[in-house]
């Protein structure tokens, strides 16, 4: 038998904004805009690609692939978030949270391996056009994206494993959804090698990544400075710039998040910062990586049957 002061957790009170009715009105507002384009954008980019066989490269496999990952992302989150929105201190069963939680850190690690293979794939396209092919094989993309997916489902399979399950009663969780570090702020059981498998995997995950990226973007516009056209290097600054921006925009709220020293509640603006990486940045990659493109735009057209962009 247990112990007396047991009590099974069956779910959970996710408290987000309620103590805020105002902001959550304009919270709700803001995610709503969001879920919208990041659903339209995203579903259109995944439509577009596989429908225009000019778009069968790799390339554009890659976007396709990280249009379906903030796709599934922002429907695991965001619906039941903006629902919440019109309650007061909303609940989640255990399981849900559970279901939510992994899905979502099996999404996220896929996609910051992602991005930094992404930003190899326009290196070697823009710096070494002539071997591209060769060195960006159909073979090679899939075998990087499906070892991507691997590592990301065994990262979280270990997360699973070191899950706590006594929560001695505590089951108020101070965010939008279920995370976990919000989830491990709960248990009283011992969290020491949860907590630092989750610590130790996002600075795998994050650091080397992002750095990746850095540099890859650094060498890149080494090379665009060569461009003797001024306007084909304000065309590929600009490109750079924008793909630097929401890429910073995405690791950097992921480590405030996962890299900063965990305090025992959430603050007002770590939630906010939350919504960084699981509302904006899958709003934004489709615009700043696909819709500004011109063979993606020349794909629209031809699928809605009109003229072909120029």
């Amino acid at each position: 038998m247990g112990a007396p002061n047991e009590t099974i957790v069956t779910e959970f009170i996710l408290i987000g904004l309620s103590e805020y009715p105002r902001a959550q009105a304009m919270f709700f507002c803001f995610l709503l805009m969001a879920y919208l384009i990041s659903n339209l954008g995203n579903g259109l980019i995944i439509v577009l690609i596989v429908a225009d066989p000019q778009l069968h490269n790799p390339m554009y496999f890659f976007l396709c692939v990280l249009s379906l990952i903030d796709l599934i992302i922002t429907n695991n989150t965001v619906p039941e978030v903006l629902a919440n929105c019109f309650f007061y201190m909303p609940t989640i069963s255990y399981y849900r949270c559970l279901i939510q939680m992994y899905v979502g850190m099996i999404l996220f690690s896929t996609e910051m391996i992602l991005l930094a293979i992404m930003a190899y794939d326009r290196f070697a396209a823009i710096c070494q056009p002539l071997h591209y092919m060769q060195i960006i094989s159909w073979r090679f993309c899939i075998n990087l994206v499906a070892s991507t997916i691997a590592l990301s489902f065994l990262i979280t399979f270990i997360t699973v494993l070191l899950q706590p399950t006594d929560f001695c009663g505590h089951y108020v969780i101070n965010h939008f959804a279920c995370e976990i570090q919000t989830f491990l702020k709960l248990t009283c059981s011992d969290t020491h090698s949860g907590e630092f498998f989750v610590h130790i995997s996002s600075l795998f995950l994050l650091v080397p990544p992002f750095s990746f990226i850095v540099v890859t973007y650094g060498r890149i516009g080494w090379a665009v400075l060569h461009i003797r056209s001024a306007q084909g290097r304000k065309k590929a600054f600009s490109t750079c710039s924008s793909h630097l921006t929401v890429v910073s925009i995405f690791y950097g709220a992921l480590m405030i998040m996962y890299l900063k020293p965990q305090e025992k509640s959430l603050s007002e603006g770590e939630k906010i910062v939350s919504v960084m990486y699981g509302a904006l940045t899958p709003m934004l990659n489709p615009v700043i990586y696909s819709l500004r493109n011109r063979d993606v735009k020349a794909a629209f057209w031809k699928v809605v049957g009109g003229k072909t962009s120029r």
